[in-house]
């Protein structure tokens, strides 16, 4: 079965059914990859990416899915990194599923999300949250490395605090207590493993770190230089005005423009397919690198590398 044909450019302000950016129950996502790719379906996507925190073990059964709703699946992961100081996220969209550097790149990740967790417990047992890595693991459901969003569903659990926005505002967001980066590669090195696999890079978000617009050229520039070649143009809701100017900081560095909702759970302010329009701009389509321009046309299932 093949896919509606998507454009070569961004030639008008719209929406398009394409999500290269959300999370299932393989990472923190409340949905499993065959209800995730149900719901995608339900909602007109044709061509969507699971890129699940710093790992990849939801895409086979993703891909199952995706073949049977008449998707097309491109495999990917969320790979989390530190840029002076700061902590990026780099979607790595991966035609040709695990290989190379990532699978040794994805075990270190792995490893480092096991160490984290234990330096937020210890964090958050100081500021009332008791036995905090076993009640993370309860409300986690699975053995997978716990994120913070596992400590903030235990944190409202126990009642230390009346909800998850409260949870990530007192205690686990940017900056706060059991916001802990220490132990992520540098983004070019991450950048790094996802090139040499065959896969394409993707600064995730990038309007959601409080840059000033010079900075974000810098965390580009630096990016680039890694081997980077793509940006999330579009990343759920977003100011229209931010988002041309962030066009044009693309379009200076000929860098592709990718999109994705960072949809983890149905009644959040996000849903697949959810979005801000995509502004018309010179700055490619994702799907026009060379390592995915075939998903143009890419039948059902899961996009393999040409």
């Amino acid at each position: 079965m093949l896919m509606p044909r998507l454009p070569t450019t961004f030639d008008a302000d719209q929406r398009y059914p394409v999500d290269l950016h959300m999370h299932s129950t393989a990472s923190d996502g409340a949905l499993t990859p065959t209800e995730l790719v149900t719901l995608c379906a339900e909602r007109g996507l044709t061509h969507m990416s699971l890129t699940d925190h710093d790992t990849m073990d939801g895409i086979e059964e993703a891909g199952r899915a995706a073949e049977q709703a008449g998707l097309c699946l491109i495999p990917g992961c969320e790979l989390s990194t530190r840029w002076q100081g700061i902590n990026i996220h780099v979607v790595a969209l991966m035609p040709g599923g695990i290989q190379g550097p990532m699978v040794e790149g994805l075990i270190q990740q792995r490893e480092a999300r096991i160490q984290r967790a234990e330096v937020i417990a210890e964090r958050l047992e100081k500021v009332g949250l008791s036995n905090a890595l076993e009640k993370a693991r309860l409300h986690a459901g699975s053995d997978r490395p716990l994120g913070r969003p596992d400590f903030a569903r235990a944190l409202v659990a126990e009642g230390v605090v009346p909800d998850w926005a409260s949870a990530f505002k007192r205690y686990l967001g940017s900056g706060k207590k059991g916001d802990v980066k220490a132990h992520w590669p540098e983004i070019s090195e991450a950048v790094g493993w996802i090139v040499a696999s065959g896969g394409v890079a993707v600064i995730a978000h990038p309007l959601r770190h409080g840059l000033t617009r010079r900075k974000r050229g810098l965390l580009m520039d630096t990016f680039q230089a890694a081997g980077g070649q793509a940006v999330e143009l579009v990343s759920g809701q977003q100011n229209p005005d931010s988002t041309r100017d962030l066009a044009r900081q693309l379009v200076e560095r000929d860098l592709y423009a990718s999109m994705g909702s960072d949809f983890h759970f149905p009644g959040s302010h996000a849903a697949p397919g959810s979005m801000s329009l995509v502004p018309r701009t010179a700055a490619p389509p994702i799907w026009q690198h060379p390592r995915l321009v075939h998903l143009r046309d890419a039948p059902a299932g899961k996009l393999a590398a040409e």
